[in-house]
């Protein structure tokens, strides 16, 4: 897995930025870099995972609460602004995963709120699998080079 930087603090609050590499990781990327900044490093289908595991377990929440939910079951190595999240959340919503219902949120505001669909639920096996076949896999190469 990645190294992520914590996000800076701006006016005295602690604001998400998108996750940003430390010291060159290397891996397939979700997001374009603008110019003269560094890129987003996001193994793909990570964060479309972390969304389905969160609703799996938290139940239906709006975008704001799976962001901060991702943030502290990471430890707050992640941390997610608006424009890391809401595509996230599109595109799941584009394949059928999750569907979404307008609500009111525990402030008084409308949010939208976000569940799995049955297809959804069916998918976080199949992404599951597949991960743990890519952790192995990086196990095997991140052990040392005599216990293989």
């Amino acid at each position: 897995m990645a190294i992520f930087r914590q996000a800076k603090p701006v006016r005295g609050r602690w604001f998400p930025v998108d996750i940003l590499p430390v010291s060159g990781v290397s891996v397939e990327l979700q997001q374009e870099a603008r110019v003269g900044e560094e890129k987003s490093d996001v193994l793909q289908g990570t964060l479309d995972l972390m969304v389905l595991k969160t609703l799996e377990a938290m139940g239906p929440l709006h975008g704001y609460g799976i962001a901060r939910r991702i943030e502290q079951i990471s430890e707050q190595t992640l941390h997610l602004n608006q424009g890391t999240i809401y595509p996230a959340l599109l595109r799941l919503r584009q394949r059928g995963w999750i569907r979404a219902e307008w609500g009111t949120s525990d402030n008084g505001r409308r949010a939208r709120y976000y569940e799995l669909t049955r297809t959804g639920k069916a998918q976080i096996e199949k992404e599951t699998e597949s991960w743990e076949r890519v952790a192995a896999t990086m196990a095997r190469f991140l052990r040392p080079a005599g216990s293989q």
